[in-house]
């Protein structure tokens, strides 16, 4: 097909807007920031460097009762497991007290690997583009503009071969459950539309993080795989507890999905041990 040329998402230079601002968060989410804000002064105090909000909150398109309150932590150092298990208390905890949201996710990171050469491209471009400074200081300053090109692609998605197994065991351990398995159905849905998108992003040449535009951006690129990434995006937004689903995922689109982004744009670059 010819090439096609979006600007959704860039700004006038064609560099990679920062999507999100508190001003888009709507007003029956804000007092769940606002403690979610709170606890985590409370939780790491002067160990925090930074904060962040991302995903369906900051963008203003959040569903109360359906939408998850994602969350960036930046540490002076390495997080611990200790860190780790008090985000999750945190999370479980403004979960349980607001109903408006759908869960909590914490995602922990140091400064130093933020800002580090090996991660400008992923963690770094996460930071600078889809997160929100929530409290602290914004790391976005001290990395550069992002074009929705090629290394971009390979840093951000290009390990989806590496976590295939990785999916296996978790359908393969999990109960025969609604409440185990649409978690599961939504985060690996999420997942695989993501990677499809970046696929062909740089073609595209634009960004967005809205699932079915991501699909659609894809199916211009891959029509003998359109379908796959149509549903897999309704599924990130209304999962099912479906097995089968999991399966297609792990036996079919996902295989075929790594392969195909290993040929056009390359493997990610192997981090360190221990950092996943």
């Amino acid at each position: 097909m010819s090439e096609t040329v979006a600007s959704r998402g860039l700004d006038p230079l064609g560099f990679i807007e920062r999507e999100g601002s508190h001003a888009r968060v709507q007003r029956v989410f804000r007092p769940v920031v606002a403690a979610a804000r709170n606890r985590l002064l409370e939780v790491f105090g002067a160990r925090l460097d930074s904060a962040y909000l991302y995903g369906s909150i900051p963008r203003g398109t959040a569903r109360v009762g359906r939408s998850d309150l994602d969350l960036v932590v930046v540490l002076g150092e390495e997080p611990t497991g200790a860190d780790r298990d008090a985000a999750r208390a945190l999370g479980a905890a403004v979960d349980k007290e607001f109903p408006e949201i759908d869960g909590v996710g914490t995602l922990l990171y140091s400064r130093a690997r933020v800002l580090s050469e090996l991660e400008r491209y992923d963690i770094g471009w996460f930071v600078a583009c889809l997160c929100t400074p929530l409290l602290g200081e914004d790391l976005a300053e001290f990395l550069p503009r992002y074009r929705p090109d090629s290394l971009l692609a390979r840093e951000t998605n290009g390990d989806l071969a590496r976590y295939l197994p990785r999916w296996r065991e978790r359908i393969a351990a999990a109960d025969d459950t609604e409440e185990a398995l649409r978690p599961l159905v939504r985060f690996m849905s999420r997942n695989l539309v993501r990677t499809g998108f970046t696929l062909v992003m740089p073609r595209w040449n634009g960004w967005t993080s809205e699932l079915r535009e991501m699909a659609e951006a894809f199916a211009g690129y891959y029509p003998e795989r359109a379908d796959q990434l149509r549903r897999a995006a309704g599924y990130g937004v209304e999962p099912v507890g479906d097995r089968a689903v999991l399966r297609s995922y792990v036996d079919d689109l996902g295989p075929w999905l790594a392969d195909e982004y290993a040929r056009v744009h390359g493997v990610k670059t192997p981090r360190p041990d221990g950092w996943d």
